[in-house]
């Protein structure tokens, strides 16, 4: 015997239970589902209401999940797709930078480890590091102080 669909609310909680989602991603999984814009914009706010949808939390989980293995443009470009306010972007970008360059050191320690020995392994790190979104800046730092002695290594 099939079962009964879930109702709105429902799926809404089964996936909010999975993960934390933006407004506009769980809106976006939802819409089909829904009869109506008005019943899905409801609902969304009945879940923010009840704390079981926030927009802040989202961006705190979005951070957790990706700033260990991506820089800050790449992590707030994906924190764009989900149409996070101004002031929570900005918060979001603040954190990000402050953390960047110890972020981007662990990246490279990962993945190189050792300082670049010619130009072509130079420019394979710098590829890299920069295809994870992370800054110059950052970049270049981590390459310089990879051709510094052990005992010369900032901490």
């Amino acid at each position: 015997m099939p079962r009964p669909p879930l109702s709105l609310k429902a799926r809404a909680v089964g996936y909010l239970s999975r993960r934390e989602h933006s407004r506009a991603e769980l809106a976006r999984k939802l819409a089909p589902h829904a009869e109506s814009p008005e019943e899905l914009e409801r609902l969304l706010d009945t879940l923010e209401r009840e704390n079981w949808l926030s927009n802040a939390r989202f961006a705190e989980s979005l951070v957790h999940r990706r700033a260990s293995r991506y820089g800050a443009s790449r992590v707030m470009q994906e924190a764009r797709t989900h149409q996070l306010d101004g002031e929570q972007l900005a918060d979001l970008q603040q954190q990000l930078r402050a953390t960047e360059l110890e972020r981007a050191r662990e990246v490279w320690r990962k993945r190189f480890g050792v300082a670049p020995a010619t130009p072509e392994e130079k420019a394979k790190q710098l590829r890299f590091l920069t295809a994870r979104g992370f800054s110059q800046a950052a970049i270049s730092r981590v390459i310089r102080d990879a051709d510094l002695p052990p005992d010369e290594q900032p901490e």
